[in-house]
């Protein structure tokens, strides 16, 4: 296959997915479009390192994670404010209007207890949760040890649960409960 038209397969596959990973770190929409527009600018100029081994999403998605760990490190982001917050991340089912108002307060409360999580945890929920990868492929994507990636998932659900309920936040059971509650 030609180099342009895997890029431009991967861009119309991956694009949303790189654009929410870089936003995860950054939390500004124009800097992870940006940042989005050079992870794929830098798959195209070295996509003669993929060698296959891994999955091209795989192999995608470590160019893009650390494209953006760089950005975090470099003078700029260190001197430029960012804010914001993730609006299309998060998508609720369609549900009646009481419903929906309290889902979309309650993803709101989750994103921003998300992004108070140091960067080597919001990766990893990221990843896990959004992306859906399995533990062994983040391990992949992230160059860490997969118990690495597991220890970093238990301690980020139990920050974002402490950050939670200092808040005063309940996002309602979790499958656990449900699950016990449902059985007894």
């Amino acid at each position: 296959m030609q180099r342009e038209k895997v890029i431009v397969e991967l861009m119309e596959q991956y694009g949303t997915d790189v654009l929410h990973l870089a936003y995860s770190y950054v939390r500004n929409r124009q800097t992870a479009e940006d940042l989005a527009q050079e992870i794929f600018l830098k798959c195209y100029q070295k996509f003669d390192t993929f060698q296959g081994e891994a999955q091209i999403q795989t192999w995608l998605y470590r160019v893009a994670s650390n494209h953006c760990k760089d950005y975090l490190k470099s003078w700029h982001h260190r001197k430029v404010f960012v804010s914001g917050y993730i609006s299309s991340m998060l998508g609720g089912q369609q549900a009646g209007p009481e419903k929906q108002l309290i889902q979309n307060a309650e993803n709101k409360e989750l994103v921003e207890a998300m992004f108070k999580l140091p960067v080597k945890y919001r990766e990893i929920i990221y990843l896990f949760y959004y992306q859906e990868m399995p533990q062994k492929e983040i391990a992949e994507v992230c160059g860490l040890n997969i118990n690495t990636v597991k220890s970093r998932l238990t301690r980020a659900k139990q920050l974002l649960k402490e950050i939670l309920q200092e808040r005063g936040v309940d996002l309602g059971r979790t499958a656990e409960e449900t699950e016990i509650r449902s059985e007894g």
